[in-house]
């Protein structure tokens, strides 16, 4: 299995540095939020994207691909009542999908919690319509440039839209399309009444990435989440991704959490 890390764990961190400590570590991958890089993608020229994929390169190391995708710029929602909202957001995902590709990723993940959230008087029958509008676009350039664009169901606590993963691959599969999955995350499952690889095993072959961290909010390893079991589920459902630390909870620091966290999921996926 490839384990991958997000940068954004690495808090003050030049990316050249986070680059070389997860690969030194043994990550396969590095998962970037943009938020972290600029205020917009479209902000990161295509000098500095190019940058970007030769230094991971150098350092034997992937671009997994984005995630966080929507905390800057604001003003940005993926069913929102105003019309030009949700335009300028289907245009930003696009965007988004163009900047992924050119670092050489293949993955972006749709969490934006605070970005799906139901208005008031908005129903789930039209959040679902207006959702799937704003990423329509977005879809199809990522079926042109090798990228998957993959949903993420989040806990009831995080948000009132798609709980799920069986809620959310019914949205995704309303589009028939290889480049719109879902994503598993530990976090979340957690929520879900159903064990975690039961949730896995169902969820075959519709989740194309896999978040790993704890129900505690910090990495695997940190709480009491048993990945042994999620491991065997993962290997059942023929699973061939990565498997990417994404922690909420930075106290223990960057070489403590990311060092930690891959001794773990080694140990677990032996």
């Amino acid at each position: 299995m490839k384990f991958a890390i997000c940068n954004e764990i690495y808090q003050g961190w030049k990316l050249e540095d986070t680059l070389a400590h997860a690969a030194q570590l043994g990550y396969a991958g590095l998962e970037i939020a943009p938020f972290t890089l600029a205020n917009a993608v479209t902000d990161i020229s295509a000098a500095e994207r190019q940058r970007i994929r030769e230094l991971a390169a150098r350092h034997n190391i992937a671009i997994v691909g984005l995630h966080w995708l929507l905390v800057k710029p604001e003003g940005l929602y993926l069913n929102h009542t105003e019309t030009a909202v949700r335009v300028r957001t289907a245009k930003y995902f696009v965007e988004l999908v163009d900047c992924c590709a050119d670092f050489g990723g293949t993955i972006m993940v749709v969490g934006s919690p605070k970005q799906r959230n139901l208005l008031p008087g908005v129903t789930q029958a039209q959040a679902v319509d207006w959702t799937a509008a704003t990423l329509r676009d977005a879809v199809r350039r990522a079926e042109d440039r090798g990228v998957t664009i993959c949903f993420e169901p989040l806990a009831p606590f995080e948000t009132d839209f798609i709980n799920t993963a069986a809620e959310a691959i019914e949205f995704v599969k309303a589009f028939q399309s290889p480049a719109f999955k879902i994503i598993l995350d530990v976090k979340a499952m957690s929520a879900e009444a159903k064990p975690l690889p039961q949730i896995i095993r169902e969820s075959g072959p519709h989740f194309a990435h896999f978040h790993a961290n704890d129900k505690n909010l910090k990495g695997p390893g940190f709480g009491d989440v048993d990945f042994k079991p999620i491991a065997a589920a993962l290997r059942e459902a023929g699973y061939d991704g990565y498997v990417s630390v994404e922690v909420f909870k930075f106290e223990e620091g960057p070489e403590i959490i990311a060092g930690r966290s891959f001794e773990y999921l080694r140990a677990s996926f032996a």
